[in-house]
This record gives C-alpha cells, structure tokens and sequence, in this order.
C-alpha cells in the first residue's frame, strides 16, 4: 500500500507515536543498537522499504540523540521519501567517526594529549569540534528542520537569552526563522560545556528581510531525556488544533505510544558518596577517572526527573503498557564518559546495548515497565521482547492510517463523479 506520507497524520489513526532519544556522545551507539533492532522487526513486518520514521509522529533526540533523529529523518538525496540512514548504520557511522571527533592516544603520545587537554580546559573546551562540524554538514547538507521525514524536536540552550530554545518541525512550519539548518541545531545541541565549542548562527526570513541569531550550547542542560519536551510540543499543537493531530483534548495522554532510550547509568558501587564528594575542589567535580562528575550528574539527573514524571503520568491514567523506557543502571565505570573513543570502550559499548536487548528483565526492569515477573526474582521477557511488542503496534496503527487515507480518496473520487 503506497502513500505519499513519509508517516500518515495521527488523525488517521489511534495513537500519537512518539520516539526519544538521550543526550550522551559516543554512549549514542547504545540506543542506536536498539533502533537497529526495532527497525529490523518492523522490516519483518512491513518489507525492506520500512523505516523508522514511518512510524512516529515525533522523534525527539538531545545531544548525541539529537544527530540520530537527525539521521533517521533527513530525506535522502537519492530518494527524497527515505532517510539518509538506515539504523542499521548509525552504530558503523559512530565507530567511524567518533574517534576522529574525540581523539585519543595511547601510550607516551596519550599521556602527552591528556596533559595539552587539561590545559586546554582552563582555557577552552577540550575538543575545537572542527571534525564534527564537518561531517555533521556533510551529512545533512542544506536541509532545514521542516524538511524532515517526520516531525522533529530537538532541546537547544542560548546561552545570550539564557533560556531554552526549541527547534521542532512544527515551529518550523510556522515561523520561518525557527527553520533553522538541521546541521546547525544538531551542531549547537551537541556542543556539551568544557568539551566542544559553543555554536552561533543566524536564520534569515527573505520576505521580510528578519533575521535571528542563536548562541547555542548542549541541549543537555535543558532536558538529557527529551520525552517529557516532546510531548508538550504535540500538546501545543492539539490545543492549536493543528490539522495533523486528532481532535481530542491537549491533555489526554491515552493516545500515546512512546519508546525512550538511554544512554547507560554506572554501575550502583561506582557512585561516588559524601565522605569523598565532600573533599572536592573545583578540579574533582570537572574531571575526575572517565567522566566529569558535575555534568555527569547534572545530566542524569535530569533523565531521571523525566523517567519518573512520564512513567508516574502513564501509570495514572492506565496506559503503562504504552510506555518503553529501555535505559541500562549499570554499564561499567570506564564506559560512563561520553567521549572516550578507544577501540575497546567503543566496542564495549556496542556489547552493552546488545547485552541488555536480549537479556532478561531484572526485577527492577519489570516494575520500570510495569511488566508481571515470572518466576520469582525475574522476568523471561527481554528488551528485544518489549520492543518486538511495540513494532506490531506501530505496524498496526501506520496500517490503520493507510487504510483510512485510501477511504477518505475513495469517497472523495466518489463524490468528485
């Protein structure tokens, strides 16, 4: 059944679908290991042409999210209905790039780099970004957020208004000078505190001859897990009463269907406790082992929050089996730093993303997901379960708008006669 639809309107349907992605740098091939998955089993549903944002109403990403939404819904040059990746090929894209974007060296030359960067840090931010600004244009070229396969919505911070700002599909559609190129917010949303340079560019409307400028940093700083920022953007949209989505009240969550994905939590012995946080200085909590504990835990915290607001939201009105979260609480310490690019950490990653997909639901994971764990202390379902579940719901419900769009043309050639 063709469409012209990339995916058909949620007024077609039942659901508003909703797919998140968190902020983390090379930790991003963790959640890129799921969407490989779940874009295989609705392949195995609905043939080789299926992508993922055929499925979701809204794919919302932070950060390192941010440039996989970019990825999964940027046309592509060659054929204008599909992206310009498969998920297949954002975890080979990362283990390509990645180490150009953080070099790291080992031996005498890596203790030498480790040095030039702690400089470096007093100064300025670790990585001059120059790489990644590269292939982030290379990659998305001229398209701008309207132009997405799918509705978009990426957190952005300005750091001269010194407030959130926004980019989402929607915004782009209505005002021109929110339709910014989808290379320069995933640039900006990207550029995390202390390890990549702030970015500055300007939109033009050429009718009136407006411009704006934006001073942005990382998207982190305002949501690291995006979903709850998604929502009120569909929400803003309902209450608009947009075309698009069905007519229903603004705050009637009972129609979505949402998959989050995170970007991994150290393991519980690894926490650091009062007795040494208590003795920090200023060098302790910016950098410290792999990872830089102050915005480490600025950052998780922020998912978390989210995490705890969306399920707590689902479980009241009845929907928790609408809700995925997939986030792994114990990847090892070493793997915790979003821009450690050794062959063995990048490696690593891809076994800890496919590690959780098939393993077990532990306990704490059924009650997460509201799923009854047999026998006592576990449960026989796995992520790949859970998300094999959701692929046929998302199956289901594009085959349902597909099937209410060929009505509506049938009744309206009827007519026409």
């Amino acid at each position: 059944m063709e469409s012209n639809y990339a995916c058909p309107p949620p007024r077609k349907g039942n659901m508003i679908t909703i797919l998140s992605i968190d902020g983390g740098g090379v930790k991003g091939i963790i959640p890129a290991t799921f969407l490989s998955f779940l874009e295989s089993k609705l392949q195995d549903l609905d043939g080789s042409n299926a992508r993922i944002a055929n499925y979701f109403d809204v794919i919302a990403g932070t950060s390192t999210g941010g440039l996989i939404t970019a990825m999964l819904a940027t046309p592509s040059l060659s054929n204008a209905k599909q992206p310009c990746y498969e998920a297949k090929d954002i975890v080979p894209f990362y283990l390509k790039h990645c180490p150009h974007i953080f070099p790291c060296r080992t031996g005498f030359f890596g203790w030498l780099c480790k040095i030039v960067r702690i400089i470096k840090l007093i100064i300025g931010p670790k990585y001059n970004g120059k790489y990644l600004h590269k292939i982030i244009n290379d990659l998305l070229g001229e398209t701008r957020v309207k132009e997405t396969l799918t509705n978009i919505v990426i957190p952005t911070y300005d750091v001269k208004c010194v407030k959130p700002t926004i980019f989402s599909t929607f915004k782009a559609r209505s005002n021109t000078l929110m339709d910014a190129r989808l290379a320069d917010v995933c640039i900006g949303t990207s550029a995390a505190p202390t390890v990549l340079p702030a970015h500055y560019f300007e939109t033009v409307d050429y009718h009136t001859g407006a411009t704006r400028s934006f001073n942005i940093i990382d998207g982190g700083l305002v949501a690291n897990n995006p979903t709850l920022v998604a929502m009120s953007e569909i929400t803003k949209q309902i209450r608009l009463r947009s075309k698009e989505f069905p007519e229903t009240k603004p705050l009637d969550y009972h129609r979505y269907l949402v998959i989050s994905l995170g970007t991994g939590l150290p393991e519980q012995d690894i926490k650091f406790d009062a007795l040494h946080v208590a003795k920090w200085g200023i060098f302790q909590w910016l950098g410290r082992h792999y990872t830089m504990p102050l915005l480490h835990m600025f950052l998780h915290a922020s998912s978390d929050m989210t995490d705890s607001h969306v399920a707590n939201l689902f479980k009241s009105i009845g929907c928790s089996d609408q809700l995925l979260r997939i986030q792994d609480h114990d990847i090892p310490i070493a793997s915790v730093s979003a821009d450690l690019t050794t062959e063995k950490n990048l490696e690593g990653l891809v076994t800890i993303g496919e590690n959780l997909l098939h393993r077990p639901l532990s306990k704490d994971d059924c009650k997460i997901n509201h799923v009854r764990p047999v026998p006592k202390d576990s449960c026989t379902l796995t992520y790949a379960d859970l998300l094999t579940r959701f692929a046929k719901l998302l199956s289901d419900e594009r085959k349902l708008r597909l099937q209410n769009i060929e009505l509506d043309a049938r009744v309206l050639a009827n007519h026409e006669r």
